[in-house]
């Protein structure tokens, strides 16, 4: 069977796209909440939140690794500066994201504004067509991953390049800057920016591999360490189970290590391999469920308050 020719795509200009989240909607980077833990009762999630506020902050003081992968939906939800002002301080040491994060996290940086309306552009054949966003992810994630880079870096390190217009609040460019790892995860098909020409195949498929690699030697050292997941049901949780067993597989546990999975409803599989299977490892896996615009600051907050830093 031939393949569809994807040179005859109408595409349109970004500055005539409606969009539903606003750079300005963002949260401000978090200020510590102390005193907010002890009005909690003693016990179910408060106790779950308790422990991991702990954890965070006793991995950080330790030196130890806090590892953060994540759907795209905490960018969208105006979370970047949270997570920005965590990495700055050296509370989070690395990210993992998918596709979509690089969407809406370089849209955000460039433009100021993502998330298009979907039932509208599926009407009139404009969902996911904006010139701009296509041309600019592509095109740096080719010339990236040519320079050795992963896909994450490749973006963050091109949004730097061309000084986009709000690059203080971009996770990608933030963690380039500082030379944090952020690696994106990509399933070929499920991002916009796979429907275009200019998408090189290659490209994606090697700079994503180069992230898993990545990713993998970062969980390989994440004994004493925690993990949090922010939001990926089904993408990020895969992605760890088989970095968990590369890391099984060359001798490595996960002894001390506090894994949470933090999510608006309880889903299959970040349960399964982000709090079942990492107790097959050494570890500890807990679950917290609640509005990642809610729970992602409070705990940024309580962990500050925990460590005794201020504004």
């Amino acid at each position: 069977m031939d393949e569809l020719d994807v040179t005859q795509l109408r595409t349109h200009s970004i500055a005539e796209r409606d969009s539903k989240v606003l750079l300005e909607h963002r949260a401000p980077a978090p200020a510590p909440l102390p005193g907010f833990l002890d009005r909690l009762p003693r016990l179910l999630a408060a106790d779950v939140l308790r422990d991991v506020v702990s954890g965070v902050a006793r991995a950080h003081r330790a030196g130890r690794p806090v590892l953060v992968t994540m759907g795209a939906h905490v960018i969208k939800c105006g979370l970047a500066p949270v997570l920005i002002d965590l990495a700055r301080r050296g509370i989070v040491t690395g990210f993992a994201s998918n596709g979509a994060t690089l969407v809406h996290d370089a849209e955000l940086a460039l433009f100021g504004h993502t998330s298009e309306e979907v039932a509208q552009g599926l009407r009139d054949g404009t969902f996911g067509m904006a010139e701009e966003t296509q041309a600019f992810l592509n095109g740096a994630m080719a010339d990236g991953v040519r320079q050795g880079l992963g896909l994450g870096e490749s973006v963050g390190k091109a949004l730097l390049a061309v000084n986009a217009p709000h690059a203080e609040h971009s996770l990608l460019a933030q963690t380039a800057a500082l030379g944090i790892p952020m690696t994106i995860h990509v399933a070929v098909g499920t991002d916009i920016i796979h429907m275009h020409p200019s998408a090189d195949g290659a490209a994606i498929g090697e700079g994503s591999l180069r992230d898993f690699r990545r990713l993998t030697q970062q969980v390989t050292e994440l004994s004493g360490g925690v993990l949090m997941n922010f939001g990926s049901a089904v993408l990020m949780p895969e992605v760890v189970l088989k970095a968990f067993a590369v890391t099984r597989n060359l001798g490595r546990t996960l002894d001390g290590c506090l894994s949470v999975d933090f999510d608006m409803i309880r889903n299959y599989r970040s349960g399964t391999q982000l709090v079942d299977r990492v107790r097959h490892m050494g570890g500890r896996g807990v679950a917290l469920t609640g509005h990642h615009e809610i729970m992602i600051p409070l705990l940024a907050a309580l962990v500050l308050a925990e460590l005794g830093l201020g504004d």
